[in-house]
């Protein structure tokens, strides 16, 4: 069996190329060096591009048989002699940029339909579809949706009656959407379900009676979540996701939940009814937010945390409730001593 090659070798490309791409300063080297494709610090070879940014890594670096490096200024004195050096303020960002120039079909995976709707495709009538829109087959677009040009509806995906999806948004395999708006440039992964109604139930001791979810969800631009996230709709008012905003996989977000601008959420977060995360906040993986707290503009929470009360704007969170780093890393310590000293025993 030969091994299968997923994204094509990029065109040979100048090292002047990638400054301009990521906005970087050569320092040392040639602009005329050819680039002849990526790699870790510690796997390249003469043709390859490589970026450091983490001194943790600082080994690989000094052993690297690299043509350039992407580098910050205050570590370009540990690229090796041989290796050029491309000066640049965000070495990560920088290679961002590098790789979606190099690798384009990386960024949107292409696997289906090529473009139009496909004979297999189910378009109600009804539904509009704005020119230049893509619908795999199996996937089912129900009457009165509105699909904007450039999108691409990938394989068995479900839309909703009603649904508006803006230009050049990606609704992966599999996923649904319903009584939901999404902006331009949204990317839905595979399996990614929104829309269905939130967990809302009237409980009493003969039974739980289920209150139906009138809500919508609104989806702002440029938004992307991750495969097999879910996203609730309101109860009574809008779930809603702001702009810039990148979900993780393995997300729910339940009713009534907003969410700001260009927050990350990362795996296996549970976001409870009517909790509230202003703009740019982030929030580690399998992390809990009770429902109807808020946490503040730029606030950070660590990986496995509980939120159960308000959380102030700026500060960094965690712990089991959430509290201040310092006073969680002060409380670890001290029932680290304990355990030593054998208390409670």
């Amino acid at each position: 069996m030969s091994e299968p090659i997923f994204f094509k070798t990029p065109d040979t490309v100048s090292l002047s190329k990638i400054a301009d791409w990521a906005e970087a300063d050569i320092v040392r080297g040639s602009a005329d060096i050819e680039i002849l494709g990526v790699a870790p610090v510690e796997d390249a070879d003469a043709g390859s591009l490589v970026f450091f940014d983490n001194t943790a890594y600082l080994d690989k670096l000094s052993g690297t048989a690299a043509a350039a490096c992407l580098v910050a200024e205050k570590h370009a004195a540990k690229v090796p002699e041989g290796v050029a050096v491309l000066v640049c303020r965000e070495p990560y960002r920088a290679w961002a940029k590098v790789l979606a120039q190099l690798f384009p079909d990386a960024v949107v995976p292409a696997y289906g339909a090529g473009s139009g709707v496909s004979e297999r495709a189910v378009v109600e009538d009804g539904a509009l579809l704005e020119d230049g829109v893509v619908v795999e087959a199996g996937a089912f677009v129900s009457k009165g949706a509105e699909i904007g040009s450039g999108t691409v509806v990938r394989a068995n995906a479900v839309i909703g009656a009603g649904v508006r999806i803006g230009r050049d948004c990606v609704i992966g395999a599999n996923s649904t959407v319903q009584f939901a708006l999404l902006g331009n440039c949204v990317y839905l992964h595979p399996g990614v379900c929104i829309g269905q109604d939130g967990f809302g139930y009237a409980m009493g001791p003969g039974g739980h009676l289920k209150v139906p979810q009138i809500g919508r969800v609104v989806v702002q631009d440029d938004v992307e979540i991750g495969a097999n996230t879910t996203v609730d709709r309101g109860a009574n008012r809008d779930t809603i996701i702001g702009e810039g905003t990148k979900i993780d996989n393995q997300v729910q977000i339940g009713h009534n939940v907003v969410i700001g601008r260009h927050c990350v959420i990362v795996s296996q977060v549970g976001l409870s009814g009517s909790c509230t995360l202003e703009d740019y906040v982030a929030i580690g993986g399998q992390t809990g937010v009770r429902g109807h707290v808020t946490i503040g503009m730029g606030a950070q929470v660590a990986a496995v945390s509980v939120v159960n009360t308000d959380l102030d704007a700026g500060g960094r969170y965690g712990g089991t409730p959430a509290k201040p780093v310092k006073q969680w890393f002060r409380e670890v310590a001290a029932v680290r001593k304990l355990a030593e000293r054998g208390g409670g025993t």
